[in-house]
């Protein structure tokens, strides 16, 4: 089975280092790290040994019967003729014995050349392949990043990759290896250490209701910057002191499903999780904040507003999408029912009264934050719409991504979504989708086979006449909001 790419997210231009920083570590911390690592294996081997051992207690004689069964040896001499019929034809009773054939190896390899260099090879063509290394390994101004939850049989990964549009390029950079299942990736570039810059991090949501924050300017890494939440309380636990009060948790209880940064408020991190609710994150204490408890079933999807840092939105398997006042989330709050399970939460950064959702039943609908009623409804995939994002910079533009294996461009400019074009991806079930932030065509596609997917859909004819005069607007958000622009966003958003 091919690796699946479980989520994905765009880097800007600009932000990351020039020559990243690989580590070296110290014969200590290399120490430190394997016996961690030692300590937590033995722990989650004696969970399981408990649990077998309960198991093996349950199913040794079921039904109370005590009678030996005596071995039968005419039956053991048969099954050992066999063994021994079926292992003649490999003749290992010949396996010392030299081969004459191979005596003359030697010989065969005379005649051929040794080079003590690559310089001195007339057949490389490539006499120095670290220059090429070099200019790889470096970031350069016009290469975007992008993140990708990577997810195989025997291990799980974020890639980083290097896209470039003019040089046509795409390769992975470096990867990191992740603990558990990726779920969702989100950049931020907050550094809770005390005066230092903004930096370049990618929060990544799992399996385990821990949130691993990772350095993306340092290569061969071995553990993240800082965590948020911990892990959940063993079994063994739990089995232990039922009349005791359980310890208090900091954090989820189950899964990540969705993270969301706030661009304007750069210590806020939102989570949503299996375990139904919603936690806001002070990142510079490295705890929760706030938690919201408004669904009754896991929440999959959120998002903070582009130009209001205190509205944010989440989406749930019960159906419903919440908008909250995160100065009073208990208090302010507006809530939405839909036709199926919410899948995705987009903000129109155009429009900031707007946003869109999509369902598992295959429906987007378009909402004003002010209104009950949606603003349209669109019937736009057969399955799940997995993937829902508007472009960067061009009005209007919508592209879906769904489990039913195709990707949709949509024109939604005055609110009369029209299809503009389908395509079968050839990737199986679509699982994300994201939007280059400097390359408004630019789309990153995840799936369950063939890996990270790039697509310039104005490469499409019917793309570039729908969209190709259509005015390039870029909204401004978070601290590159200049003074006039960030007061006509106010005055449109209150």
């Amino acid at each position: 089975m091919s690796a699946q790419i479980t989520c994905v997210g765009w880097v800007r231009r600009g932000v990351a280092k020039e020559t990243p920083d690989k580590v070296e570590l110290s014969q200590e911390e290399l120490q430190r790290i394997i016996t961690d690592a030692k300590d937590e294996l033995g722990h989650l081997a004696a969970e399981e040994d408990e649990d077998d051992d309960e198991g093996i207690a349950c199913e040794d004689n079921p039904d109370g019967n005590t009678e030996d069964v005596a071995g039968d040896p005419k039956g053991d001499d048969e099954d050992g003729k066999e063994e021994d019929d079926e292992l003649a034809e490999y003749g290992l009773d010949r396996y010392d014995e030299e081969d004459a054939a191979t005596a003359s190896l030697g010989d065969s390899l005379a005649g051929l050349t040794v080079f003590s260099c690559n310089e001195e090879d007339p057949y490389i063509t490539l006499k120095d392949t670290d220059q090429y290394e070099r200019e790889d390994f470096q970031i350069k101004p016009g290469d975007n990043l992008i993140l990708t939850g990577r997810a195989e049989k025997d291990c799980c990964n974020l890639e980083i990759h290097v896209y470039n549009s003019e040089e046509d390029s795409l390769y992975v950079h470096h990867d990191i290896l992740l603990p558990a299942y990726p779920l969702c990736v989100q950049w931020l570039n907050f550094d809770p250490s005390p005066g230092e810059k903004p930096g370049n991090y990618a929060a990544v949501g799992n399996m385990t209701p821990k949130i691993d924050v990772w350095d993306l300017d340092v290569v061969d890494c071995l553990e993240p910057v800082f965590s948020l939440g911990s892990k959940q309380p063993s079994q063994k636990k739990k089995k232990s002191k039922k009349g005791a009060a359980a310890e208090p948790v900091e954090g989820h209880t189950d899964a990540v499903l969705d993270l969301s940064w706030n661009r304007l408020i750069r210590n806020v991190l939102a989570s949503g999780s299996a375990d139904d609710t919603v936690i806001l994150w002070d990142l510079t204490q490295g705890k929760p904040a706030t938690t919201l408890h408004r669904h009754t079933d896991k929440v999959q999807t959120l998002s903070f507003h582009p130009f209001e840092a205190q509205t944010l939105i989440s989406g749930s398997y019960d159906k419903t999408a919440v908008l909250y006042d995160c100065r009073s989330p208990d208090n302010s709050n507006r809530t939405w029912r839909f036709s199926g399970q919410v899948e995705r939460l987009t903000w129109d950064h155009f429009s900031p009264w707007n946003f869109l959702a999509s369902t598992e039943d295959g429906f987007i609908y378009c909402l004003d934050a002010r209104s009950d009623k949606p603003v349209f409804t669109l019937r736009a995939h057969d399955e799940e719409v997995s993937g829902l994002n508007l472009s960067s910079q061009i009005k209007g533009c919508l592209v879906t991504s769904s489990a039913d294996k195709h990707v949709k461009i949509w024109d939604i400019l005055g609110n009369k979504p029209n299809l503009v074009h389908s395509r079968d991806m050839k990737m199986g079930v679509l699982f994300c989708a994201s939007c280059c932030p400097d390359l408004p065509f630019v789309y990153a596609f995840g799936g369950q086979r063939e890996g990270l997917r790039v697509w310039d859909i104005s490469d499409v004819a019917a793309v570039a006449e729908v969209f190709g005069s259509r005015e390039r607007l870029v909204p401004n958000t978070g601290s590159q909001v200049s003074g006039t622009a960030a007061t006509a966003e106010m005055e449109v958003s209150e």
